[in-house]
């Protein structure tokens, strides 16, 4: 795929994310705006997936290219008490609950998960706020994750269930999730990132283990997973939309 496909599509994309933002305040009280909305997305995600085979990979930078600051959005520092506990153990008691539509559920601790097939690989976050920054991953690549889970043919998705609450008021329903079909799922660069830039990942971003899904915008990497869970749809699962920012309006979808 030509570089000028790409960047023609993630201006889409962008203009969509920019429209989105600027109709936040509408979205609730009127059916026209969310309709509109998810016409977009739908664009979006049928757009893309016909410019891009799924093994497309996105662009991936030189070392050198490795932005000396990256900033850490959403949550920095979790104040889930079995988080805080984890954390304060360095992670040792850590463990990874991969369940839902599988045949064999499995508790990884962070040995585990670098004993699977991994990664590194130097690309670009892009956030919905208008921002990107370039580093390097490295990960268990999610994919042999899931052959050893053993997904069940009814599975269609994946949510990532997080230690992090964004929204305190909300209850259960304030606390970050998000989700991804199998497509991006078995796709050969999204990881379970532990690494960045050579060294464990910072509680800032994301320590233990947070999400690199590359074909997507930034508020699809979940940071600080403590769950994945393989579903037939995630109607039942808090807002119902696929993600904590979803549920309040963003594109489930969100490919660039």
């Amino acid at each position: 795929m030509t570089a000028s496909r790409r960047t023609w599509l993630r201006g889409l994309a962008a203009a969509g994310a920019a429209a989105l933002v600027s109709a936040c305040d509408r979205i609730a009280g009127d059916p026209a705006v969310r309709a509109g909305l998810k016409g977009a997305e739908q664009l979006n995600q049928g757009l893309h997936r016909v410019l891009f085979d799924r093994r497309t990979l996105a662009r991936e930078y030189p070392d050198s290219a490795i932005s000396p600051d990256f900033p850490a959005n959403g949550s920095i520092s979790p104040g889930d008490p079995t988080y805080r506990a984890l954390a304060a153990g360095g992670f040792a008691d850590y463990r990874l609950i991969v369940d839902g539509l599988v045949e064999r559920p499995l508790a990884l601790d962070l040995a585990a998960l670098r004993a699977l097939p991994s990664r590194s690989q130097v690309t670009r976050h892009d956030c919905v706020e208008g921002w990107s920054a370039i580093a390097r991953w490295t990960g268990a690549r999610l994919a042999p994750v899931l052959d050893q889970a053993g997904l069940k043919p009814e599975a269609r998705f994946l949510v990532f269930h997080c230690f992090d609450t964004l929204d305190p008021e909300a209850g259960e329903d304030g606390r970050y999730y998000e989700s991804i079909d199998l497509v991006d799922a078995l796709h050969a660069q999204t990881l379970l990132a532990y690494e960045m830039n050579g060294t464990p990942l910072s509680i800032a971003h994301g320590a233990p283990v947070r999400l690199r899904v590359e074909r997507q915008l930034g508020y699809k990497h979940a940071k600080y997973i403590s769950r994945i869970e393989a579903v037939a749809d995630f109607s039942h699962i808090s807002g119902g939309k696929g993600g904590f920012w979803e549920d309040r309006g963003y594109e489930w979808y969100a490919g660039i």
